[in-house]
This record gives C-alpha cells, structure tokens and sequence, in this order.
C-alpha cells in the first residue's frame, strides 16, 4: 500500500479518491471545495491547507483537474510541486489536457529526477465510482509499471499508449467519437419520436442492430429509457458539457497543428458549442439530445 496525496475532487476525483482509500491506501487529499474534502476526510482521508502541504511525506501525487493551465498552476514554478517533491516521487496527471502540456510537464518532472506519466481515464462517474475506468497512459514503460498498482484501485483497464503525451493524444480521439456517437445517437432518436417510435423500443432495436454503441447500449440520452443515467435524473451530473466542449477543442487544436482533417469531430465541435452557449454548460454532455428535442 501507498501513501498517496489526491489533488481535485470534483465528479471523477473523488469517486477515484474513495478507492483509493477502499483499497488500503493511506491517501491525503486537496481540493478548493471543502465539502468535496469533507466527505473524504470522513471516509478515512486527511488533508491539509494546500496543495503543497498535502504532499509532505507522499510516495505518489494524483491530480485530476478540469484543464491545463491549472495541471501547469500546480506542478511548474518556483512554487509548484515539482520544485517541492523529493526525487523519485510517482507523479500521475489523470487530467485531459493538451498532449503538448503534458509533455512540458513530463520534461519539468525529468529535470527534478521525478517519474511522471500522463494518465487521462475514460469511463465516466459510474466508472470511477464503481473502480472499472480505463487509463490511457503515457510516459516511460518502468513509471507505467511503477503506476499501475495504484491505478489499479481506481481503474480496470489500463493501457500504456506510448511516450509522453501519448495518453493524452488516445484520449482526445476518443472523447471526439464519443462526442460524434452522442450527437448521432440523439438525432436518430429524435427522428424516431418524430415518426410515432417509443424512444425505449427504438433503443432496443438500434441496440440489437448494426447502429449500437457505447452511447445508445450504456448511457442512453433520451430521458426515460435507461434507469442510472444523468439523462433520467434531467441531465445531473456525469460528465459535463462544458467539459466536452474542452475536449472536442483541444482535438480540433491538434487536428489543426498535425494537418488531420476531422469534419466529424469539428462538427460535434460545432454543436456542443453551440449547445454550452444557450446556457447547458454544467449539464451532462447526453443532453445535447434537447438541440434535437427542446422541452
């Protein structure tokens, strides 16, 4: 077992957090939201008054944050934690960010002799609350293999991508399908409706026939259809729209820097923008079903 700090503790960090903790961890945690900290700290964690605090005397720091510039606020600097960590310290980066960011920080990590690896899940809330997430990593094979016992707490399917940024790189294209299945998903739905279909047999066919997919077989949009997804709790929780949004731009960003052509993927872009703008944002990314079915 490992003494690992927790940094973020938002939908997925905590849940990931909390496993840690079932899984014999002595595990520290930092978060802006004291009542994300709270409920840790009642499960069995302890915390401190900052990031840096929280890792005094750690083995491992996990962080799991919204976006790259606060993965950049808290590890590079004078006053990050790269500068404070002792040498040999695992550091594991689960955010989605920028493939380029994370290589930054993997070089910033090298200079200070500290293993680094980037290590964004796919898998959602339920994922991360039930320990089944997938972690795309990236980094050197010997940290990737340093790593894997602690992710294997939190995650049931871990893959070692390739070098630096290579986690990144895997997830950002798979968020960009998910975005495009979710819309296509939405819009075949709604056509159904349209035609006097039950939303719940459509379903059923699609899932049975040549148009199944994560989307329609585990996290169906309609409200109604599936029993434990945000779509039938009016779009609470899970992963947010403005999240996906992030996601799908910084796909279209390298797409751009690598000359790859995705007019699918700029598309999605174009729609969940589009729906973040008319104010569903913090909703569930499965709501992009109400530019199809306004209520």
């Amino acid at each position: 077992m490992a003494k690992v700090t927790f940094i973020g503790l938002g939908n997925m960090g905590g849940p990931m957090a909390s496993n840690l903790l079932k899984a014999g961890h002595e595990v520290t945690v930092f978060d802006l939201s004291k009542p994300a900290v709270e409920a840790l700290v009642a499960e069995g964690a302890s915390t401190a008054d900052s990031a840096k605090a929280a890792t005094q005397g750690t083995e491992c720091v996990i962080t799991m944050l919204p976006a790259g510039k606060h993965v950049e606020a808290v590890y590079l600097g004078e006053d990050g934690l790269l500068a404070a960590l002792p040498a040999g310290t695992l550091v594991i980066d689960s955010s989605t960010i920028a493939p380029e960011t994370s290589r930054a920080v993997a070089e910033a990590a090298a200079a200070k002799d500290l293993a680094f690896i980037d290590a964004p899940v796919s898998g959602g809330v339920g994922g991360a609350k039930a320990g089944t997430l997938t972690f795309i990593c990236g980094g050197e094979v010997a940290t990737y293999n340093k790593a894997r016992p602690v992710l294997e707490a939190m995650g049931k399917n871990i893959f070692h991508a390739g070098p630096h940024g290579a986690g990144q790189v895997a997830k950002i294209c798979n968020n960009m399908m998910l975005a495009i299945l979710m819309a296509g998903t939405s819009e075949a739905l709604a056509l159904g409706v349209k035609n006097g279909l039950d939303p719940a047999v459509l379903s059923e066919i699609m899932k049975q026939s040549s148009g199944g997919n994560w989307a329609l077989n585990v996290y169906n949009p309609w409200p109604g259809v599936m029993e434990g997804v945000p779509a039938s709790r009016d779009y609470q929780g899970g992963f947010l729209v403005n999240l996906m949004t992030k996601d799908l731009g910084l796909a279209f960003d390298n797409a751009v820097a690598n000359q790859a052509s995705i007019p699918m993927g700029s598309l999605a872009r174009n729609l969940f923008q589009l729906h973040a703008g008319q104010g569903n944002g913090q909703l569930d990314f499965s709501s992009i079903l109400r530019l199809y079915k306004p209520d």
